[in-house]
């Protein structure tokens, strides 16, 4: 079957204007305007009239299988489900192990990386975790690249944080040079996810690497820069001299009353500093645990982080903080595309079709396809995961 969306402004994420979008299979095979079809095969007409078509949204850190565990086993966060990712707009999601890469496992990580895919979302993962020695699935981190399709990088490693394994310059080196090395021979670009903690070294320790080691900033995707203004600085200074930041969408208030910028908020103050759009991205965290530490490194608190907070950063972004469409978009759709080396973020012809219709004058979710697929109609989920069809089943 054809779908053919018609009458809808696109952005790929740059603005094309008003266009047509013609989905076959899993595929865009054409963006043109006042598209004409004269064809016998079944066609799907969607009007677009009042929308905007944008890609579907790159979540580049997710905690598909759970994470969590700073406050006992009974703090072990749930599994995502399809449709968290989904009714956000997330056509693409980054696993990684966090904290916990005992309890949590790359068994537990690839394993819901296939299941996911199998229920029709783009899903990929990390090997590593916060903590040196890097924990892997096979023999090594250059194995884990090269031979399991879905490992695209290494992540996330703790940096200037208490729960961090306090890896020195010559270990991040060797590790991203392992991961730069695995990435070549399987064509993946293999970047390294730095989780960056609270602590006052913020991203030196990257800056060391790069000063000592021939290894560029840009092998590392540093994230969590909107903890506070003197990280968000550092990440500022770290992003001119050719890297690229990430800011985290899920918070806690606790955090946004003791300093923290809202990733919206970041992003916006990151371009007013003069940061290229192009080095600036935004991810969920979702499922995550969210630990409150006292200043002496006491948990005080715990919540949960959520694929939604994405979406609500993106319209915050574009409605509260000015922040153009465009550049808003690029955060959640090309820039950890190319960060990531995936071939996703971007409505073009012969790309997969993953795209989201949204509401031009509220930026309300409407539609969400996901390799031609159709996720989502009029804000409310058409496919759900298996076991989100149970629940409903044992409810009903």
């Amino acid at each position: 079957m054809l779908t053919l969306i018609k009458n809808a402004h696109v952005y790929s994420p740059e603005p094309l204007g008003q266009c047509d979008v013609l989905i076959a299979g899993t595929k865009i095979v054409a963006i043109e305007k006042d598209l004409m079809l004269e064809t016998s095969v079944s066609v799907r007409h969607l009007d677009g009239t009042g929308c905007i078509i944008t890609p579907g949204f790159v979540d580049s850190l997710v905690h598909i299988c759970g994470g969590g565990g700073e406050d006992g086993f009974a703090s072990r966060t749930p599994e995502m489900q399809l449709s968290d990712a989904t009714l956000a707009g997330i056509t693409t999601v980054v696993g990684a192990l966090g904290t916990d890469a005992v309890g949590r496992t790359h068994t537990n990580l690839v394993a819901k990386a296939k299941g996911l895919k199998e229920e029709g979302l783009n899903a990929f993962c990390y090997t590593g975790s916060y903590h040196f020695p890097t924990p892997t699935l096979s023999q090594s981190v250059e194995h884990d690249i090269m031979f399991i399709e879905e490992m695209i990088g290494v992540g996330e490693v703790a940096i200037s944080d208490h729960r961090s394994s306090q890896p020195d310059a010559e270990q991040l080196a060797t590790l991203a040079s392992h991961a730069r090395v695995a990435g070549m021979l399987s064509k993946k670009r293999a970047p390294v996810s730095i989780h960056v903690g609270p602590a006052d070294t913020h991203l030196s320790l990257l800056h060391q690497v790069a000063d000592n080691f021939d290894v560029p900033l840009n092998r590392f995707y540093p994230t969590h820069i909107n903890r506070n203004k003197a990280l968000l600085d550092a990440g500022i200074r770290f992003a001119t001299a050719g890297g690229t930041i990430d800011f985290t969408t899920s918070t806690t208030e606790y955090d946004l009353a003791h300093g923290e910028y809202s990733a919206a908020r970041a992003l916006a103050y990151s371009l007013r500093a003069g940061v290229m759009a192009s080095r600036l991205t935004m991810s969920s965290d979702g499922h995550a645990s969210l630990p409150v530490f006292d200043e002496q490194n006491n948990l005080i608190g715990l919540e949960v982080g959520h694929e939604s907070s994405l979406f609500t950063a993106f319209t915050e972004a574009v409605q509260q903080h000015n922040v153009p469409l465009e550049q808003a978009l690029m955060a959640i759709t090309s820039n950890p595309a190319d960060v990531l080396g995936i071939q996703k973020g971007r409505l073009v012809e012969n790309a997969d079709a993953d795209l989201l219709l949204l509401d031009a004058d509220s930026l309300q979710l409407k539609h969400v396809f996901c390799n031609g697929q159709h996720m989502v109609s009029d804000g409310k989920p058409l496919v759900l995961g298996r076991f989100e069809k149970a629940a409903i089943a044992v409810s009903e």
